[in-house]
């Protein structure tokens, strides 16, 4: 399933297991650009079709429009075009999320993946300013954009909306799901859409991965705590091996349940540092560490799985 950025919008849609990459902090939360390329070397080799950039996993919310753009640069050019890069550019303003497009465009970017405009718990949109928003951003750019479907936002995307906005922006040619229900709406924009929307993703750290692949996912994007063995699972499923998938799935579910409902984005990190990938898990404040408890417990789960997070830099 692994393509490099040629074609990516013409016949080769993206599809697979395309984790977000986590920005590395040094303990003093000044940004580890080389701790942060060691993770993209244990991405590449565990198998991945792809990365995401600057997602809400990797804290882009915590980052400087310097530190963004170093970033980027720094992990495109460790990539140097061996993997689709996606680059996550969301800014409530349009004029911003457009020229940050089209800055990833330049850098080398494969794709952009974009939330829509919103700001806080009460600043929404309405629906035809989302599809103007996306209309904006598609103009500067010729590359693929990904819609981003989370809870985080409180512009809410129906699938209504969501049809609408292929059909009238054609670039949104990606969208992932990651809100309750997931599995339905999948369903839905697949069978609505068709070929208009070559890459109906899931995320949420993968936890609904196989009811979201019965609804027509093509792709999930996880954190990269274990894509390595999610990679195998989405391989088996699209080999025709649903019992295989289902039961390899079945396997991790308490681990990847346990990331999602009690680390958050830190889950990642930790399994990092504990297998030896970074040097240090922390996140910037007022993220705080998770508590003594949870840490082992997730520590213990993953120890009892042989996951490449935990032998990779052994």
């Amino acid at each position: 399933m692994r393509r490099g950025l040629e074609n990516l919008h013409t016949d080769t849609p993206l599809t697979g297991v395309v984790p977000v990459v986590p920005t590395i902090f040094h303990d003093d939360e000044s940004v580890d650009l080389d701790g942060t390329a060691r993770v993209v070397d244990y991405l590449i080799d565990a198998g991945v079709d792809g990365l995401c950039l600057l997602a809400n996993y990797s804290e882009q919310f915590a980052l400087t429009d310097a530190e963004r753009d170093e970033i980027a640069r720094t992990l495109l050019e460790r990539v140097a075009g061996r993997l689709p890069v996606i680059v996550t550019t969301s800014h409530f303003s349009a004029r911003i999320a457009a020229a940050r497009s089209r800055a990833a465009q330049d850098m080398g970017a494969a794709m952009v993946m974009i939330m829509p405009p919103f700001f806080g718990a009460t600043l929404a949109v309405p629906a035809p300013a989302v599809i103007e928003y996306f209309k904006q951003v598609a103009d500067a750019i010729h590359i693929p954009v990904m819609v981003q479907d989370a809870p985080l936002s409180s512009t809410p995307l129906p699938v209504s909306l969501l049809i609408d906005l292929v059909g009238r922006v054609p670039q949104v040619q990606y969208a992932k799901i990651e809100v309750p229900q997931a599995a339905d709406k999948l369903h839905s924009l697949v069978s609505a859409l068709g070929s208009s929307l070559p890459g109906p993703f899931d995320g949420e750290e993968s936890v609904t991965l196989i009811p979201d692949l019965d609804a027509g996912a093509t792709g999930t994007m996880p954190s990269s705590m274990v894509p390595a063995e999610l990679g195998q699972i989405v391989r088996r499923y699209a080999a025709g091996d649903r019992a295989g998938a289902v039961s390899a799935w079945e396997d991790l579910l308490p681990l990847i349940h346990f990331e999602n409902r009690q680390c958050g984005l830190r889950g990642q990190k930790i399994l990092l540092a504990e297998g030896g990938i970074i040097a240090s898990d922390r996140t910037r404040a007022p993220f705080a560490p998770v508590s003594p408890g949870t840490r082992r417990g997730l520590i213990e789960l993953a120890a009892a799985r042989d996951l490449m997070v935990m032998r990779w830099a052994r």
